[in-house]
């Protein structure tokens, strides 16, 4: 059909399925919006308030579903808006596709109004990008943007369409294009099975590419056959049960005892869809020095990049695992490796979780959390922003479902919370949706609540209130000397912000009114911002110090050990 390029644009989303783009308008896309009303009814338009959230939501729009999240931007500042979500995007392996303006193809080089090259700005921080000059680009390079946002290792994707090229006409065909995931051989396959029914202290870690891939019911199944513990990265939450009795915490630097103890001490670790980040392994000249490691990754550059796989094993992870329990898997009793697992576990719940939920002074994120997580229920999906209340969260939240754990980890990005959320939320209509959140991540991209308010999203937000910047102000108590250089909030009357967007909200301070506001928040129809007034001096533990082994595991500020 001879159409021009911006409806050869919505022609090509359309055929790629997508019902949902987040964005805003300028001049360099006007011709895209024109047509996108004249389109009404076949894709919904979110309209954010800084081209920023419209990223960050698509990533929460991606990583709650499954799809491939999109946004659009105008030419110059609306395009460079985006990079920093596009750089997270790419550090978390999240499926996105960003369309972008640009000036007239005269026009380029010529420093015309709001020309920014954005593909080149743009090349380290995404899988694939193109600038499309003639509309009669449009179909070939979106259907390759689509299968290279969602094959392989998935990640971000940016076209910039010109705007001559969104008004000329093309002839518009268009063909989805298909991909496949590599296999590892059946002999490698075997072999690990063999090491696996060789160890005796076998630990599974599973990452975010359990959840990209799907393979969680695989994973489920692996671990259950061959009676092996697993635990989880951070960005790997929700991929296992909380409850599932193979399931042994979190790794990593603000992780579990048991589980970091363990990688220590292990012989075999199983590492599926997991980089291996320094977040996860400190100092990686001591870690899990007593291991053989088989690494199941998508990605063969992640491979032995950072710790050496002595049986590397190229593939998608659900494949992957579901070669493997098809191997003659042999569940062991492995009697005193469960019970190292067990008591350093009481051992954590004795000397610190107790005392998380069981604050002298006033209200803690910790409870927040906990009560949160109870009285929600299952069907709901955690987003975070990033700080204490991340962590907070990724400890205290019970994850019962797939896909219902969203945060910023590569890059920890402070403000992706609440567009996050605006992402998750469209995306899951049916689910209750609530994002934790601190006074200064919050007040990153705190205008999403007009975006709330006119969509009138159904998001439950949490702020966690302490009037710091509250992980640095950590760092600079446990590290710095108590020099409190800069991280003092003088915070606005958050109640009449969101009074100010219509928004219902409350304010608790003491632990005795905490499950009534919840439970308000919770039964209201619609969207609701409660404030926790937190204690200003609570810290995040267990921590590994930066650098250091995760031998170093510290439970409190004298930096004792468990």
């Amino acid at each position: 059909m001879n159409i021009n390029g911006a409806q050869a644009i919505i022609e090509a989303l359309l055929a790629e399925g997508v019902e949902t783009i987040f964005g805003y308008p300028g001049g360099g896309i006007m011709p895209f919006y024109d047509e996108l009303y004249k389109n009404q009814g076949k894709i919904e338009h979110i309209l954010v308030r800084h081209e920023q959230a419209a990223v960050h939501a698509a990533e929460g729009y991606a990583r709650s579903s499954g799809k491939v999240g999109v946004c659009v931007a105008t030419a110059g500042p609306g395009a460079t808006n985006l990079v920093t979500g596009i750089a997270d995007a790419m550090m978390d392996s999240t499926p996105i596709v960003c369309i972008t303006a640009q000036v007239q193809k005269e026009g380029l080089g010529a420093a015309s109004f709001q020309e920014a090259d954005i593909v080149s700005i743009t090349l380290p921080i995404t899988k694939w990008n193109h600038e499309i000059t003639t509309p009669d680009e449009i179909a070939p390079v979106l259907a390759k943007a689509f299968r290279v946002a969602r094959s392989g290792r998935p990640g971000p994707v940016v076209i910039s369409i010109t705007k001559n090229a969104q008004t000329e006409l093309t002839d518009f065909h268009y063909e989805k294009e298909s991909f496949e995931a590599p296999v590892p051989s059946r002999e490698m396959i075997a072999n690990a099975a063999q090491w696996i029914n060789a160890s005796r202290k076998p630990l599974v870690i599973a990452g975010h590419g359990v959840t990209l891939s799907g393979a969680e019911d695989a994973l489920s199944e692996f671990v259950a056959k061959a009676g092996l513990p697993v635990a989880t990265t951070m960005m790997g939450l929700s991929c296992v049960q909380s409850d599932h009795p193979n399931y042994v915490g979190c790794v990593g630097m603000h992780g579990s005892h048991a589980p970091n103890r363990m990688t220590q001490q292990a012989d075999l670790i199983i590492a599926i869809g997991m980089r291996f980040s320094d977040r996860v392994t400190g100092n990686r000249s001591g870690y899990a020095r007593n291991a053989r490691i088989i690494h199941i990754d998508i990605d063969p550059v992640e491979i032995g990049k950072a710790v050496k796989a002595d049986l590397p094993l190229v593939g998608d992870a659900r494949a992957v695992l579901e070669a493997l329990c098809a191997e003659d898997l042999q569940c062991q009793a492995r009697a005193s490796w469960w019970t190292l697992a067990r008591e350093v576990a009481a051992k954590e719940s004795v000397r610190l979780t107790a005392a998380q939920l069981s604050p002298q002074n006033g209200l803690t994120m910790a409870l927040v959390v906990e009560r949160i997580s109870m009285l929600a229920g299952n069907n709901k999906i955690v987003v975070t922003d990033v700080g204490q209340n991340q962590m907070f969260a990724a400890r205290f939240s019970y994850f019962a479902d797939r896909r219902s754990w969203i945060s910023s980890g590569g890059l920890g990005t402070m403000g992706y919370g609440l567009p996050a959320a605006i992402g998750a939320k469209v995306a899951n209509p049916d689910k209750t949706v609530i994002v934790f959140m601190g006074d200064g991540g919050f007040q990153m991209n705190m205008q999403e609540l007009g975006t709330i308010l006119q969509e009138q999203l159904n998001v439950k937000m949490v702020l966690m209130n302490n009037c710091w910047l509250g992980m640095v102000r950590q760092w600079q108590e446990l590290f710095y000397d108590k020099r409190y250089s800069f991280t003092h909030l003088h915070n606005p009357d958050f109640q009449m912000v969101a009074g100010a967007y219509g928004i219902p909200s409350a304010r608790v301070s003491s632990l005795d009114d905490l499950d009534g506001a919840i439970e308000k928040m919770l039964s209201t129809d619609g969207p609701f911002f409660l404030e926790a007034c937190v204690e200003g001096s609570e810290n995040i533990f267990p921590m590994i110090p930066a650098g250091a082994s995760i031998d170093k595991i510290f439970i409190d500020k004298d930096f004792t050990q468990i």
